[in-house]
């Protein structure tokens, strides 16, 4: 672990914290912190800035509800900037936004960014809009019975690829798979959150039920 005081403030007094999303990935914001709210974020376990603006600390979340559970924070290889990943309450910017960055500057137009949240918004986007011609549209029209058939017939052809040891099939069925268990997501109103929880709670069962079994 990194102690507080190998960690390089600027003139100021302030290093950069940006902050991502635990469970998505995605940035929310950049923001600042001194040895005070660095201190303070560390011993509340959520994010406390110092506002170069109003000059004074600022939890956030404190106002708006919209608060910041800190899961890590790491610090750089110069040991000057740090990322705190969250788990968020709320949208994480000021204009209510999920995060800050909403602003395009540049797209290419031979690389795509993918997320699954993305996809998951993308998916619920079908079933919200009822896009003609869209597969997915068609299997929300069809309903739960034809959701939950996809997802058996998709899981059989994993197990097949898989038993053949063939690899590049086993990805490509597995894709399909995870596709149609999304769909059944959105039909059921769960979300990636409510999986990452369960995992992340599974993960801690399992890493107490290790500690039990290597004391006896």
């Amino acid at each position: 672990m990194v102690n507080i005081e190998e960690l390089k403030f600027d003139e100021k007094g302030l290093i950069p914290a940006i902050v991502v999303d635990a469970v998505s990935k995605k940035v929310l914001t950049l923001a600042y912190m001194n040895k005070e709210s660095l201190q303070i974020s560390m011993e509340k376990g959520l994010t406390c800035f110092w506002s170069r603006s109003r000059q004074e600390l600022w939890l956030k979340g404190e106002t708006s509800g919209n608060y910041q559970h800190i899961v890590s924070i790491a610090a750089d290889c110069d040991k000057d900037a740090l990322v705190v990943m969250v788990e968020k309450e709320g949208p994480a910017c000021h204009l209510g936004t999920d995060s800050c960055f909403t602003n395009p500057v540049y797209q290419s137009e031979e690389r795509h960014e993918f997320s699954y949240q993305g996809l998951m918004q993308l998916i619920e986007g079908r079933k919200t809009e009822q896009k003609e011609g869209s597969y997915t549209t068609y299997l929300f029209q069809k309903g739960l019975d034809k959701i939950l058939k996809k997802v058996g017939e998709e899981s059989t052809e994993v197990i097949i690829a898989a038993h053949a040891h063939d690899k590049k099939e086993t990805v490509y069925e597995i894709a399909d798979l995870a596709y149609h268990v999304m769909v059944l997501m959105i039909e059921a109103g769960i979300s990636l959150e409510d999986i990452h929880k369960e995992l992340a709670s599974r993960h801690v069962i399992d890493h107490k039920v290790k500690q039990e079994k290597m004391t006896k």
